[in-house]
């Protein structure tokens, strides 16, 4: 049976997510690629477990994740009961709607129809009375934002999620929905925006910003950049990397000698902080405390524990700042 460990709150910084009253840990679990059936149970119930005794409260999931699709859900779901049944108030489960889950028009985008069929089918999935966070995961470009932000607040009304937050959506979108909401009695509690070193758009088009104005909270996905600034990328293209793979959100093209170059002198920077470059790139997304979260995913409770290990260096002098920028804007 597990116990969790007792010194679990000792180290993790826990940051206020906006105005709201909720605390979210500097770095959550993300389970995105590592929760499917191809994966072993008891692998996934071990870093689940790693990262509870580390402090990382906040298990971040989709109605689709896994492969396949739904599998993550029930992954974490089988977890909960093997191993935190006793614990669920000490831990943040967030989910999302908006991307393809079923066929027909009713299985994706942002309607009323799709946004709480498909809640209910993750609470099932989860084994959970409720979640702590419900996001819209993308903007629906044909449904009135009103009718997505209404279904969000029909959640917490129904008292299916304590909270909800909005991913993928533009500042404007942002501040719109916020406004939505506003007026419907449920504040918008955080964005979960992708943001990295490598990939700055949250800062260019204004959203941290709009973010700050608004006092939401914020939650960066993908800060490693799909596995590229993990340092599997140094020197070329590992065969069973995911660059290597089939996969959509990483190609061999992707990965240039020019690239390589860069990777390597960030390595170097992160080397004189006595950090690896994940390190490196966790910290410079939780720098100066404007993100709230930055979502970590891990194949083995090893990687986990180097992931977790950023939050020991998380302050950056001027000159380390600038010399990144000179790396990646260059």
């Amino acid at each position: 049976m597990y116990t969790p460990d007792p010194d679990r709150y000792a180290d993790m910084p826990y940051r206020r997510t906006g105005r709201s009253g909720l605390k979210l840990p500097a770095l959550s679990l993300g389970l995105w690629h590592n929760f499917g059936p191809d994966r072993p149970a008891e692998t996934q119930r071990a870093i689940l477990r790693r990262a509870f005794d580390l402090g990382v409260t906040h298990f971040d999931l989709a109605n689709n994740y896994g492969p396949p699709p739904g599998a993550a859900e029930s992954a974490l779901g089988d977890a909960l009961k093997a191993d935190f049944t006793h614990h669920r108030d000490e831990l943040i489960v967030s989910t999302k709607a908006g991307y393809l889950m079923w066929p027909g028009p009713y299985g994706e985008w942002g309607s009323r129809k799709y946004l709480l069929s498909s809640l209910d089918q993750s609470l099932g999935r989860l084994g959970l009375d409720y979640v702590d966070i419900f996001y819209s995961h993308r903007p629906d470009p044909e449904t009135p934002l009103e009718e997505t932000m209404g279904a969000l607040h029909s959640a917490v009304q129904q008292g299916k999620a304590l909270y909800v937050g909005v991913s993928n959506y533009s500042a404007e979108q942002t501040r719109e929905a916020a406004r939505i909401l506003a007026e419907l009695g449920t504040p918008l509690l955080i964005h979960q925006p992708r943001y990295s070193m490598l990939d700055r758009r949250p800062e260019d088009e204004g959203l941290l910003d709009t973010l700050d104005e608004l006092r939401v909270g914020s939650i960066a996905y993908s800060p490693l950049e799909q596995g590229l600034l993990t340092g599997r990328y140094l020197d070329g293209i590992p065969e069973d990397s995911r660059a290597a793979s089939d996969s959509p959100f990483l190609s061999v093209d992707t990965v240039t000698e020019e690239l390589v170059g860069r990777l390597r002198t960030l390595n170097e920077i992160a080397a004189s902080r006595g950090q690896s470059l994940a390190q490196l790139a966790l910290a410079w997304v939780l720098r100066g405390g404007r993100v709230t979260s930055a979502l970590i995913g891990a194949s083995s409770p090893r990687q986990l524990e180097d992931s977790v290990a950023a939050i020991g260096n998380l302050e950056f002098g001027e000159d380390e700042l600038a010399r990144i920028d000179a790396v990646v804007k260059r």
